[in-house]
């Protein structure tokens, strides 16, 4: 019949319309602030920086590579690189960051800096009441404004979180496991030269007559 998906289409839009006042489930409109949805693990808003412990410098995860940086499709990030090391979680002198800025007023929360990162530093936040009245300097983050401990990554993207640490922390082990290898190799090669000694290379004297 002529017209019936028209018919079928308004019907379901009947419900719908009916549903949305009388089922609590779809009562979706909260009185926004007082009243928030809290957020969904997949939500992505813009960077942060992660940092593992108390010190949210000394533990920062950024090694400076500046890989985000060039990656970043608006150019909103800044990164000047450390002129001296500091170690990383498995112990490797690596360089940090002196200065880490995100323009969040030009950031489009593509998330490629994340997807980039090879230290799993930079991850993608749920907050976004960031709302300021310095439209210039306001909107601009440095490193300390940007630091987020490992906890709080965990705290809004468990799931996600999880999987990181499980994978950081078997590279921490491989690589304490190769160091430890690599030290009683040497102590062992040390003994062995102590126990035998290579010999003389001294030419002896020819005696004359």
């Amino acid at each position: 019949m002529l017209g019936t998906g028209i018919l079928k289409g308004m019907v379901e839009t009947a419900k719908n319309f009916v549903g949305s006042y009388t089922d609590e489930e779809r009562l979706i409109t909260v009185q926004y602030p007082e009243e928030q949805l809290p957020p969904q693990e997949a939500a992505r808003n813009f960077p942060f920086l992660v940092y593992d412990g108390g010190d949210w410098l000394g533990g920062m995860r950024c090694v400076a590579c500046q890989i985000c940086e060039k990656e970043c499709p608006p150019q909103c990030i800044y990164i000047e690189k450390s002129k001296d090391k500091k170690p990383d979680y498995i112990g490797k002198p690596q360089f940090y960051p002196a200065a880490f800025d995100i323009d969040i007023s030009v950031c489009m929360s593509c998330q490629i800096c994340v997807e980039v990162c090879p230290f799993e530093a930079i991850k993608m936040d749920t907050e976004f009441e960031l709302s300021n009245t310095d439209r210039f300097r306001g909107l601009l983050l440095d490193r300390e404004q940007l630091a987020k401990s490992n906890q709080y990554y965990r705290k809004i993207h468990p799931h996600e979180a999880t999987e990181v640490d499980a994978r950081l922390a078997a590279e921490k082990a491989k690589a304490e496991a190769k160091a430890k290898a690599d030290a009683e190799a040497k102590a062992k090669a040390g003994a062995e030269t102590k126990a035998h000694p290579a010999p003389s290379s001294k030419p002896v004297p020819s005696s004359t007559t």
